[in-house]
């Protein structure tokens, strides 16, 4: 039986995985997204190598093996559940949720789980926006794009949002730059690293390049 902390680096060396479409994690992206130092988390590759979880490779990273995939990406359809739950059951504010559901992953059981899946009718996406993993390991990603790649006259969907930050969160829920929402976007300014978007309600929204780069949207055709 995996420990707590074996899960977590299993699932976040799988997160980076997703969101790169690469098979292999660099050691600094690892020690950047545990928040540990390069060192603790070269130790610790190596321990995850010996008991069967993940590929060394020194100087270049590491990649999961088969057995190290499927607990990552049961632990990942773990937490996603568990956040949908803490928001559209117990009404978490969506930007206190992720370390909530860090804490509770580890304790429910695949059979709590299954009934919490049923309970919650089978969701496909978090409150984020993420997707969540099928019972079987199986995870579809919708084809969106940072808002940021987006034309001037354009509408949007929101699919996701990719960064994490409690502050970020807030301000995204705080403009309405959340999952399901319809944007249109007036104009985009490159040299002022800007972009103005408008609500189907007709409010105006100022957003720098570098945060619309963090949410993510499909084209969208009323």
């Amino acid at each position: 039986m995996a420990s707590s902390t074996v899960e977590n680096y299993l699932k976040e060396i799988l997160v980076v995985t997703l969101e790169t479409e690469s098979s292999k994690v660099s050691m600094g992206q690892v020690s950047k997204v545990l928040r540990v130092t390069p060192g603790t988390a070269t130790a610790m590759a190596k321990s995850l190598e010996r008991d069967g979880w993940v590929s060394y490779y020194p100087r270049v990273g590491v990649s999961l093996t088969s057995k190290g995939k499927k607990l990552a990406m049961s632990m990942l359809r773990r937490h996603r559940l568990l956040e949908t739950f803490l928001v559209e059951t117990l009404g978490l504010d969506w930007s206190e949720i992720h370390a909530e559901a860090e804490e509770l992953e580890h304790a429910i059981s695949e059979k709590v789980l299954e009934k919490l899946d049923e309970f919650l009718g089978r969701p496909r996406f978090d409150p984020h926006g993420d997707p969540i993993p099928s019972k079987s390991g199986v995870i579809k990603r919708p084809a969106s794009k940072p808002l940021s790649e987006f034309s001037e006259n354009m509408s949007v969907r929101i699919e996701s949002i990719v960064d994490q930050d409690k502050k970020f969160l807030k301000f995204a829920r705080k403009t309405k730059l959340v999952p399901g929402q319809i944007f249109k976007i007036l104009r985009v300014e490159e040299c002022a690293d800007a972009m103005t978007l408008k609500t189907t309600k007709g409010q105006s929204i100022n957003l720098g390049l570098r945060s619309a780069e963090k949410v993510l949207a499909l084209p969208f055709e009323s």
